[in-house]
């Protein structure tokens, strides 16, 4: 009996797929090898599995020496163009050209240049496109400025915030002096009470020392005082008489 038709499909046991893998990446990389051999061919061969690995044959140097020179031939040969494609393209560069000149014509007619060879129908479709774009600039500059008065409204507004909070800083400035004053003149208040009551106790502890000296005055000097405070109060009395 001979094999069976293998399915080309995704295989969905896992481990039969890695098995069939390894497989047929060994038996790849074998063929790589005997067509460079028996060709004289160069070869390079870059296999990733689906975890990411990878595997890879060169018959020269090195895979990326292969590579480089792949990309140097690829953008260096000349690419060979079907004739009916060139006439296509020849063809749409012509309609290009034509377009192109067709502009320049008519950026000049809006500019107000060469206008001797158009005729009544093409000066009024002229007239009808600059009526159209002046239209659309006055629409576009109304819209600019508003957008402008917007933005400098708002700005105005934000100063505004910006000019109160600077005038409530002033005011608390110049009610924090006074503030600042009061608290001053209470403190040399308070000091002024402090000191009266420390000179009533000088007061009070000189007139104790005072009342505590006694002085020795003579008996007869006693006498002559009394003898003295009597008769000036007999002459006071005549006096009142």
């Amino acid at each position: 009996m001979g094999r069976g038709k293998v399915v080309l499909e995704r295989i969905e046991n896992k481990i039969n797929r890695q098995v069939t893998f390894s497989k047929r990446r060994n038996g790849l990389l074998k063929k790589a090898y005997e067509l460079s051999v028996l060709c004289d061919a160069e070869v390079a061969l870059i296999i990733f599995s689906s975890r990411g690995k990878l595997s890879e044959f060169a018959s020269n140097i090195s895979v990326p020496t292969t590579l480089e020179k792949y990309w140097q031939h690829r953008y260096s040969s000349p690419v060979d163009i079907p004739v009916d494609e060139t006439q296509t393209l020849y063809q749409e560069v012509l309609r290009l050209k034509a377009k192109y000149e067709s502009l320049q014509h008519s950026q000049r007619h809006l500019l107000g240049e060469e206008l001797e060879s158009l005729t009544v129908k093409e000066l009024y479709k002229i007239e009808k496109q600059l009526d159209r774009a002046l239209s659309q600039a006055r629409q576009k500059k109304t819209q600019l400025l508003l957008e402008r008065m917007e933005e400098l409204s708002k700005k105005e507004r934000e100063l505004e915030v910006e000019n109160k909070q600077l005038k409530s800083l002033l005011e608390l400035e110049h009610c924090f002096p006074s503030a600042q004053g009061l608290r001053d003149a209470s403190i040399e208040m308070g000091n002024e009470y402090n000191m009266i009551p420390s000179q009533a106790n000088h007061a009070q502890q000189q007139s104790s020392t005072h009342m505590g000296y006694h002085q020795f005055i003579p008996q007869e000097r006693v006498t002559e005082d009394r003898m003295v405070n009597r008769s000036g109060a007999n002459k006071c009395t005549a006096g009142w008489l």
